[in-house]
């Protein structure tokens, strides 16, 4: 006995069910490289690729001379001991956008030990972790347009480390309070070597020693971590929440 499926009726006839076409490769939308305009990040990934190129051959010489169980890394951030634990990712200055946002949550888990705050500054963001001689004699401030909140002009000195009172928007959203207060705070060595270089040519000396300067002169209490996006996965391994910080 053959059995044979019954189609839907309509008044004009059975509902014949529809066929499967295939999209030919040419009707596909051609995303290409040209397309998408990303030209203005291309110089930027290129001075990446140069300093990757030197961070690994310096990590391929260090890994000859230490351990495997050092392969993975520092011990960084380190054992968070707060029961809410949150890391801001700091791309860009943004006025301070990545210490304020830091400060918010740590002063809204007010108790001792129910938060741990964990800031990393990187691409654009780095120079927040330079000491205020690195800001005036690379002229940081004109060169990426920070404007200092006290003068309002280009800032000449790192405006959030050690500000007067009453010149950031809360006092204690300011780099080296927040360390003071607990906070940890790591700092995008990609990022150093790409910026001193970039930045160079503003104090009259070569790469080489802008980033041996840099590295000199970073803010007390602010660890250098190999790589800011390293940093975002290392706290959010270690229990944080993610914050963008701008």
């Amino acid at each position: 006995m053959r059995f044979r499926m019954a189609l839907p009726e309509t008044p004009a006839g059975p509902i014949l069910p529809t066929p499967i076409t295939h999209l030919k490769e040419e009707q596909m939308v051609n995303l290409s490289l040209d397309t998408l305009n990303v030209t203005p990040r291309r110089s930027f990934f290129g001075r990446l690729a140069g300093a990757l190129a030197l961070g690994l051959a310096g990590a391929t010489a260090a890994r000859a001379q230490q351990p495997a169980a050092t392969a993975d890394g520092p011990d960084w951030p380190g054992a968070l001991k707060g029961r809410h634990r949150q890391v801001v990712d700091g791309y860009e200055v943004n006025g301070g956008g990545p210490l304020a946002f830091a400060y918010t949550f740590m002063a809204t888990n007010p108790a001792p030990g129910a938060a741990s705050a964990v800031v990393v500054l990187r691409h654009g963001a780095f120079p927040i972790a330079l000491n205020s001689a690195m800001w005036a004699k690379y002229k940081i401030g004109q060169t990426f347009n920070i404007i200092d909140p006290e003068t309002k002009a280009p800032a000449v000195k790192n405006p959030f480390l050690q500000p007067k009172a009453g010149v950031l928007l809360v006092d204690d959203m300011a780099i080296d309070r927040l360390i003071a207060n607990g906070a940890v705070v790591g700092a995008c060595n990609i990022a150093l070597q790409v910026q001193s270089k970039r930045l160079a040519s503003n104090a009259g000396v070569s790469a080489e020693e802008a980033a041996k300067e840099w590295a000199a002169n970073i803010v007390p209490g602010v660890t250098v971590i190999p790589a800011g996006t390293w940093g975002v996965n290392r706290a959010q391994e270690g229990g944080c929440s993610y914050c963008a910080g701008g």
